[in-house]
């Protein structure tokens, strides 16, 4: 089966702005995408050419095998999209404003309610969808702009900040919908919560000024930490010297740190240039020399730190 998102050298330049600036990549069926990037990086802009709010200035988009630009209708009915911020009618109800996206999506009459009500249970919109929109939260508001994204079931749902504005039990129901989709679907999330990535995404592409820096798992992503596979070591100052000096003749002074320390107790990080799995190892020889320990931990690495490092740096090329 063919990807369902060819993205090929795709550009946008604004005036002598380049904003995004050679972009490919390719997405398959199944795939949740995590598209990150700091802000004005390029991500949005690509999200807007790849579902057709903005032409490109040079290069490719399709979906499904159409082009964006010249079979465009054809590819857009395939997506469901939620901009940033998403536009509604705040003089609407829910249930009015989704009847509306039902009809310019093919659908009337008792199929179309069906759906909707179909929509607004799956994003628990149900207590609210006679109310104006304009009286909304901020975060009922955010779920009927996922509804309208969902509503004609796309194969291809691009997200810009679904739980933006939700509470902590909302940004759970939502993210179990988004796991209940994602079989059969190309799911495209941009986020700036990297908890998300780690729970929803099977693959990461992280952009910066206007180029992608990375394209991995999350797993890849964690690995490039330098806290990836390090050890911390929880003990008694008193303990903290000599576990200190022996830890650092085997690995150097430079990979051992004292994260924190107070009259009572020192907490130790270990790490490796090549970040190798350790904590074996310093298990058996705490066990050896009967060093007196208060906890050993490894660490999986910091999704917030290799995104910090990687968009710093892409930026500045």
């Amino acid at each position: 089966m063919g990807a369902m998102i060819e993205i090929e050298n795709l550009q946008k330049r604004f005036g002598s702005i380049t904003a995004v600036d050679g972009v490919s990549f390719t997405v398959e069926r199944g795939t949740v995408l995590g598209f990150l990037g700091p802000n004005g990086a390029g991500k949005s802009t690509t999200m807007k050419m790849l579902t057709g709010f903005l032409p490109p200035s040079g290069g490719t988009a399709r979906i499904g095998g159409h082009d964006i630009q010249t079979d465009g209708l054809a590819a857009k009915k395939l997506v469901g999209y939620l901009p940033e911020g998403a536009p509604l009618y705040p003089d609407m109800t829910p249930e009015a404003f989704l009847l509306f996206i039902a009809e310019v999506r093919g659908l009337s009459g008792a199929a179309a309610r069906a759906r909707v009500a179909e929509v607004a249970e799956k994003v628990s919109l149900q207590k609210v969808m006679r109310q104006p929109i304009e009286t909304l939260s901020k975060g009922f508001k955010r779920r009927v702009g996922l509804a309208q994204a969902i509503l004609h079931d796309p194969q291809v749902l691009v997200l810009d900040e679904p739980t933006d504005g939700l509470d902590p039990n909302q940004k759970k129901e939502v993210r179990a919908l988004i796991r209940s989709m994602q079989q059969d679907k190309v799911i495209i999330l941009s986020t700036h919560i990297l908890e998300e990535v780690e729970a929803l995404c099977s693959r990461v592409i992280i952009i910066a000024g206007g180029r992608i820096v990375v394209d991995c798992t999350p797993a890849e992503l964690a690995a490039k930490s330098k806290w990836h596979n390090a050890v911390r070591i929880e003990l008694s100052s008193s303990e903290a010297r000599r576990v200190e000096s022996a830890l650092a003749d085997t690995y150097g002074g430079s990979h051992v740190e004292t994260l924190a320390s107070t009259s009572g107790s020192t907490t130790l990080l270990v790490t490796t240039r090549e970040r190798r799995a350790i904590l074996p190892e310093i298990s058996q020889r705490a066990q050896k020399e009967q060093w007196k320990l208060d906890g050993l931990h490894v660490e999986h690495g910091r999704l917030d730190e290799v995104f910090h490092e990687l968009t710093r740096a892409g930026a500045r090329n």
